[in-house]
């Protein structure tokens, strides 16, 4: 028999700021800028501030998409958040973002610039902003916003619960690792179910939903969360599988994968992004390849 100590919760939570595992250097309980530091403005009408986690691959994918279809308002200056460094927490990205996560989204294309954050909201502002990718008829446009929120309320459970316990804990333990697991192969049951009778997730139309669920599930099938492909039997998602492969292939896709990663294949990083250019030839061969 196994002995174990059982945690009793205390009265009153203190905060242990020693509690370790990844990103415990950047996690408190409190809000509000810890230093001053102003945001980088550049040329265009969209200034992001963001990183390549899921999130922030969501923002880039979908103006790389909007680029895409010749649409040059949606011309945008990325600029590079170092959360290990914390750098969100800086007086100017707390003024576009008071939660202090990435990405964040200042719009300047009018009068008056207009602050834009969570990632599905920064979605929804384009979508609308632009007409495109977003369905017109009200109940597919019912339909993709639902699944848009589906994944906003799923993916804490993916990323903060299972990832956390899988991949950055500072030590396993098989009953968050177990719950966080069923969970999330319950959700790409969910997926796995809806896909297997529609091409997108919404539907026939490929829409935010896609964009938004892909950077999140996508990936995770393709094997670029967590190392976590065979512990949850990736494969057996069939109809998940094909549509992240589709996705994938697309080259604004793969541009915006790019765009303020830090981390992977050298080639596939773009640390900022300010114009097109900025995908040198060795990139744009690379992407043909890939496509």
């Amino acid at each position: 028999m196994t002995d174990k100590t059982e945690y009793i919760p205390p009265a009153v939570w203190t905060w242990d700021a020693e509690n370790g595992g990844k990103f415990a250097n950047i996690n408190s309980p409190i809000a509000g800028p810890t230093h001053d530091k102003e945001l980088p403005v550049g040329k265009h009408p969209f200034q992001l501030y963001s990183l390549a986690t899921p999130n922030g691959v969501k923002v880039t994918v979908m103006l790389e998409e909007l680029l895409a279809l010749g649409i040059k308002d949606a011309e945008y200056d990325a600029w590079l958040i170092k959360i290990g460094d914390g750098d969100q927490f800086g007086s100017g990205f707390v003024g576009v973002n008071p939660n202090s996560k990435i990405p964040a989204l200042l719009d300047r294309s009018g009068n008056t610039p207009t602050r834009v954050f969570e990632s599905g909201a920064i979605l929804l502002h384009l979508a609308e902003k632009f007409g495109k990718f977003m369905p017109r008829d009200p109940a597919a446009r019912a339909e993709a916003l639902s699944w848009l929120f589906w994944q906003m309320g799923s993916a804490p459970y993916l990323g903060g619960g299972f990832g956390h316990f899988y991949a950055y804990a500072p030590e396993k333990f098989e009953y968050p690792i177990n719950r966080f697991t069923m969970e999330t192969k319950r959700q790409l049951d969910v997926l796995d179910r809806q896909l297997a009778e529609h091409e997108f997730v919404a539907g026939a139309e490929y829409t935010i939903a896609d964009i938004a669920i892909w950077s999140w599930y996508g990936q995770l099938v393709l094997g670029r969360l967590y190392s976590a492909a065979e512990f949850l039997d990736v494969e057996s998602y069939s109809h998940v599988m094909r549509w992240a492969k589709a996705i994938d292939a697309r080259p604004a896709v793969q541009r915006g994968r790019m765009v303020n990663r830090t981390f992977g294949e050298p080639e596939m990083q773009l640390h900022e992004r300010h114009d097109a250019s900025d995908f040198d030839t060795q990139t744009q061969d690379k992407i043909g390849e890939d496509a």
